[in-house]
């Protein structure tokens, strides 16, 4: 190669690679939790979690999926014409360019949560992206994988969740919330594991206790008994 045809080498464009996203779907659907609860939403369900949960609801998320530009999902989510985009799993935050995604979201002028088990760091999550996070109480299997260090970088408009199986569960949730003052860095969310705890039950505890927190059940399961898509 003469120095001539190796100076053009080195100033020849790279091909730009798109950004992807391992994908299980995304769907238009009614948001069933957390502080959007009601609102017309466009779920981007990532592939993937590091977790398993004996709970877990959406165990069809761990494998498979395709992969997907994030332009391409941010066109798929314009197609909607919605206000609110949820990025949820699995966990998403197991794909590093999920930030990248949340990020351009928020550009996009959408109002954006993101459902994360707690389990990994939120600390470079886009400000703007309303954090729905959770707490995993004994009887999911995982409490060990809590990332407690996560706390600190919750801001008010985020959420914590805490899905409860049983009366134990409730105990550790309440010693939780007194032991970190979970009420006082943003909402805090109970919610009964479908067919574990009786939701009616759930409330009481929570009236007899007067605690300073959100009683939720899950929206979606009452009105699609849990389809993938809804």
């Amino acid at each position: 190669m003469s120095d001539n045809d190796a100076s053009m080498a080195s100033t020849t464009p790279v091909a730009v690679v798109a950004e992807r996203l391992r994908i299980t779907e995304i769907f238009h659907s009614i948001q069933g939790e957390a502080d959007a609860i009601g609102w017309r939403t466009v779920f981007v369900r990532l592939t993937g979690c590091p977790l398993r949960c004996v709970w877990c609801d959406t165990e069809y998320s761990f494998y498979g999926g395709g992969w997907h530009a994030i332009d391409d999902i941010l066109a798929e989510v314009a197609s909607h014409g919605v206000k609110h985009v949820c990025v949820t799993g699995g966990e998403p935050l197991a794909q590093k360019r999920c930030l990248i995604l949340l990020r351009k979201l928020c550009d996009a002028g959408y109002e954006v949560s993101l459902e994360t088990s707690g389990a990994l760091d939120v600390s470079a999550v886009d400000p703007r992206v309303r954090k729905v996070m959770d707490l995993k109480a004994p009887d999911s299997g995982e409490s060990k994988r809590n990332l407690w260090s996560n706390l600190e970088h919750l801001l008010p408009h985020d959420q914590i969740k805490i899905v409860i199986a049983s009366r134990a569960d409730y105990e550790w949730a309440r010693a939780m919330l007194v032991e970190h003052a979970l009420a006082d860095r943003c909402m805090v969310l109970f919610s009964p594991v479908h067919g574990a705890v009786e939701p009616r039950e759930l409330a009481e505890w929570i009236i007899a206790d007067k605690l300073p927190v959100r009683f939720q059940m899950q929206l979606h399961k009452l009105l699609w008994n849990d389809a993938a898509g809804h």
